[in-house]
């Protein structure tokens, strides 16, 4: 039996080479436990981390009931260690974070609060707390994303979601797929949801992002997107006979 399956909310949270933030998510995440709207548990997924990230995580996964983990072979990618993630989890919801702390877990409740009625439900970094530069190339970014995809999303990096796993696993996953989760979910005719959420400036490690993969990349991704969306197959099963009582 997955061990995800015991709980309704998993949080995948993709990790590379974040070995000073680990214990600070543990903290940060056993503070949110107790109080979380729904069981939950927590899904690390190590990116082929070449510093002791992986020790440390083994380490607190060790030492608390409700933390798992998978490791990759190598580093992929986030948008590859988000599909591990969601490839492992078998509870009705998975959300997502980053492991650089600038969200906080406790946020997830204002999320899970409007996920009966969402098939997704995502947050909006609210003061953002990055560089001049680094927020003027997010905008740029999303503005075009919106332009291509229609998606009437604000904040599509914000890395605080709240995904119907079924919906999820349904998501055609490739590089750069995460910035386009909202507009995979529509393409399943899902509902979406943006709520405010807090934003933190980085207190340890570095940014894994540049101005190729905050901006370059997802610029050739929208045409990618456009692509696919012509030729995406959504179907619904209506009745079967596979399922044995």
């Amino acid at each position: 039996m997955n061990e995800t399956s015991k709980y309704q909310f998993t949080i995948i949270i993709p990790v590379y080479n974040e070995e000073d933030n680990i214990y600070l998510l543990e903290q940060k995440i056993n503070d949110f436990l107790p109080t979380s709207l729904y069981s939950t548990c927590v899904l690390f997924v190590n990116d082929g981390s070449t510093d002791s990230s992986l020790v440390r995580i083994n380490e607190i996964c060790t030492r608390n009931n409700h933390f798992f983990y998978i490791s990759l072979a190598h580093n992929s990618g986030l948008s590859a260690a988000l599909k591990a993630g969601i490839d492992n989890t078998d509870s009705p919801y998975v959300g997502y974070m980053d492991a650089d702390l600038q969200t906080t877990p406790n946020d997830f409740n204002l999320l899970l609060n409007e996920i009966k009625d969402y098939e997704l439900v995502m947050g909006i970094r609210a003061n953002r707390k990055d560089s001049f530069f680094k927020n003027i190339q997010s905008r740029i970014a999303n503005g075009f994303r919106r332009m291509m995809t229609h998606d009437g999303v604000e904040d599509t990096g914000c890395p605080l979601k709240v995904i119907h796993t079924v919906y999820a696993k349904r998501i055609p996953f490739f590089n750069g797929m995460h910035r386009f989760i909202p507009a995979l979910i529509l393409l399943q005719e899902g509902k979406i949801k943006q709520i405010p959420v807090h934003h933190f400036p980085r207190m340890a490690g570095q940014s894994k992002y540049h101005l190729w993969n905050r901006l370059i990349s997802p610029f050739i991704d929208c045409f990618a997107y456009k692509w696919m969306k012509k030729r995406y197959i959504n179907y619904q099963i209506t009745k079967n006979n596979l399922i044995l009582k």
